[in-house]
């Protein structure tokens, strides 16, 4: 068990609301997929300005639909970022694709748009990108790329469920928007993530594909009419999102933008506190284009320059209760 004077990475902002909530769902009798899931799709779709939204038990889960999706071939290009966590680079081997890696850009540690044009050939069918600790990637120029090779778009969230680039929500520039609500992200319910999308066809594929195949899910298989039939069309996947978590992601909701005021107080003071230190910050951004979710506040470390290395820094901040994250 983790010591409890330790500022954990990992804390939810989880109140009475949530508690009320799970044990209504808990009293039930009903804890998987089912109106609460529904409930939090469309308050989702609501929130992000979307058409259809997918709960699922992951954003991996989103991230492999959303590939698997475009109907990929073996040896087809999917251009990356370097820096992002392996369920990214997985979902694009398990869709059949093969992976390619374009460098970040040092000024936000998003993927560098030139170097996504440099990496593109006959084979690259589509660009994953991820929106790298809250910040937007420079969406203007991704977008012309996407356009000028007639590339297909998928928009890695998971760190940025509040982000909007020029007033327009993450999630909503590509075909696809994948978001995590996983234990450490800023709307957390455990586990789970999001699929969004505009494409209703699309949405219907992945809605069947991410239960067995089925075209019915389990809620939707009883009610007044009486038990129904269900048909497994295709082969498909256990990726669904059940209520017990979902109970929790619409509580949550409600509560995004004045935790997400509290984020950015955090990160103000992190800002002001490390103004004078050798090492480097995350930077200023212009607030009229970018809306940051605030989700990492980054610090770069040289040994040379301030005189400790990162795992250096990582052992004593964690002698001093504080948890961190390292990135290569």
């Amino acid at each position: 068990m983790m010591n409890k004077n330790y500022i954990k990475f990992s804390k939810p902002l989880h109140g009475h609301s949530e508690k009320k909530a799970l044990i209504k769902v808990m009293n039930s009798g009903w804890l998987t997929t089912g109106k609460e899931t529904t409930l939090f799709e469309k308050n989702f779709n609501k929130y992000k300005k979307s058409k259809y939204a997918l709960a699922l038990n992951s954003c991996t889960a989103a991230l492999h639909l959303s590939l698997l999706l475009l109907n990929l071939k073996k040896n087809d290009e999917v251009i990356t970022s370097a820096l992002t966590f392996s369920s990214t680079i997985n979902s694009i081997v398990m869709s059949g694709a093969k992976p390619v890696l374009a460098d970040v850009s040092l000024k936000d540690q998003n993927i560098d748009p030139d170097d996504i044009e440099k990496k593109i050939t006959k084979k690259t069918k589509a660009i994953l990108i991820v929106h790298f600790a809250g910040r937007p990637c420079e969406m203007d120029k991704i977008m012309k790329i996407i356009k000028k090779y007639n590339l297909k778009l998928i928009e890695d969230c998971a760190h940025s469920i509040e982000s909007k680039y020029k007033r327009k929500h993450l999630g909503t520039f590509g075909t696809f928007g994948c978001f995590s609500f996983y234990a450490t992200k800023n709307l957390s319910i455990g586990e789970g993530g999001m699929l969004i999308t505009s494409n209703k066809k699309l949405y219907e594929k992945a809605r069947i594909l991410s239960l067995h195949g089925m075209d019915k899910a389990a809620w939707n298989r009883y009610g007044k009419q009486g038990y129904r039939h269900y048909d497994v069309s295709q082969i498909g996947y256990k990726y669904n999102l059940m209520d017990l978590l979902a109970v929790i992601g619409v509580m949550q909701l409600k509560k995004i933008n004045q935790n997400h005021k509290k984020r950015k107080n955090i990160w103000d003071l992190y800002s002001k506190k490390f103004k004078n230190q050798s090492f480097k910050t995350p930077g200023t951004f212009d607030s009229k284009i970018i809306h940051h979710g605030y989700h990492l506040f980054n610090i770069f470390l040289n040994k040379r320059r301030d005189g400790v290395s990162r795992d250096e820094a990582i052992t004593l901040l964690h002698k001093k209760k504080n948890r961190c994250w390292d990135t290569l």
